[in-house]
């Protein structure tokens, strides 16, 4: 038999039960998340990309200084920095980490196995040990991840598209970007064999080693460049593509290059992959287990060629590629 004072103490939680339910609700709606950034690059030279991000976080309610606060870490190039900013957004207790590039999301991965980390941008999230598998990546990583091999692949296609008579090409890479090696290298070897090409490699891993990077190529004799994916690199792109127009070494890039100066472009439209890097933080913050959101890879990607660049290093663009071309520089 329910005593009475029992059955008053559980019509009183009852009543007080939406109250509660209430008031804890307004308190995550009134919620200031902190988000850490990390990067290898400069923010100057990621600026289109970071507002990407802020678009698609506002997308989802989030604002910068009223629901949300942003620590931001560059590294400014200096990839070994990364370990001790990774430490200390750690250390600042951050809801969320957000990365670009594989050698930010490796120094975040190893600074934290349970604060959540999404990936803006990050070159083969598997065989860079980002991750277990896309569908199911496990542990605390999720996000968006490109495939180098394929899109360096193409771009070696590309060449020959525009220079059929190319025989030799350099790579331009940074070896202390995991993600410039390796698979990458591989594939580009295996076209390269298939389209009659010759490969020369040609390491950068500062600002002060460009000239002498290209001085390199022009000893080689080679036909073109091809500039793999790295943020040191693209955060120098207009002195590497005005080396590369200085010779009068057609260049083929990715990403903002082609504004810089290069003569094509072919890649992931990193912009959107930002923006799309607000879904993953939404979905985190509303109580999903990274380890349980699928990681996703671009469907979309992007051609561009500039026929300034084209006209200053004495190039024609075929017809056929510039018809293929999602933007024209003229």
């Amino acid at each position: 038999m329910i005593k009475r004072r029992d059955m008053l103490v559980a019509l009183c939680a009852a009543a007080l039960a939406p109250r509660i339910a209430c008031a804890q609700g307004k308190q995550q709606a009134g919620k200031v998340w902190r988000i850490g950034f990390l990067g290898p690059g400069y923010a100057s030279a990621n600026a289109l990309r970071v507002e990407a991000l802020r678009a698609g976080l506002r997308d989802f309610g989030y604002i910068e200084g009223k629901s949300i606060v942003i620590e931001w870490r560059w590294s400014e190039d200096k990839y070994e920095r990364l370990a001790e900013q990774a430490a200390e957004l750690v250390r600042l207790k951050v809801d969320l980490i957000v990365t670009y590039a594989t050698p930010a999301t490796l120094a975040a991965k190893r600074a934290t196995k349970t604060i959540p980390i999404v990936m803006a941008a990050s070159g083969d999230a598997v065989g860079n040990r980002l991750v277990a598998d896309l569908a199911h990546p496990g542990e605390n990583v999720t996000g968006s991840t490109f495939f180098g091999p394929e899109l360096a692949a193409k771009r070696l296609e590309l060449i020959k598209d525009v220079l059929p008579s190319a025989r030799r090409v350099a790579v331009l890479m940074n070896p202390n970007n995991p993600a410039s090696g390796g698979p990458v290298v591989s594939a580009m070897e295996q076209t390269a064999k298939t389209l009659g090409l010759a490969l020369e490699r040609v390491s950068v891993r500062n600002p002060g080693e460009f000239e002498a990077a290209f001085a390199e190529m022009s000893r080689k004799r080679v036909d073109a460049v091809v500039i793999l994916e790295d943020p040191m690199v693209l955060g120098n792109a207009r002195t590497v593509a005005d080396l590369a127009i200085g010779k009068r070494l057609p260049a083929i890039a990715f990403g903002e290059f082609v504004d810089a100066g290069a003569l094509i472009c072919y890649g992931v439209d990193f912009r959107e992959i930002y923006r799309r890097a607000a879904f993953f933080v939404d979905k985190i913050f509303k109580g999903a287990k990274p380890g349980d959101i699928p990681v996703e890879r671009p469907t979309k990607f992007e051609l561009v060629a500039n026929l300034k660049t084209a006209k200053a290093i004495g190039v024609t663009i075929p017809k056929e590629v510039l018809f293929r071309a999602d933007r024209v520089i003229e």
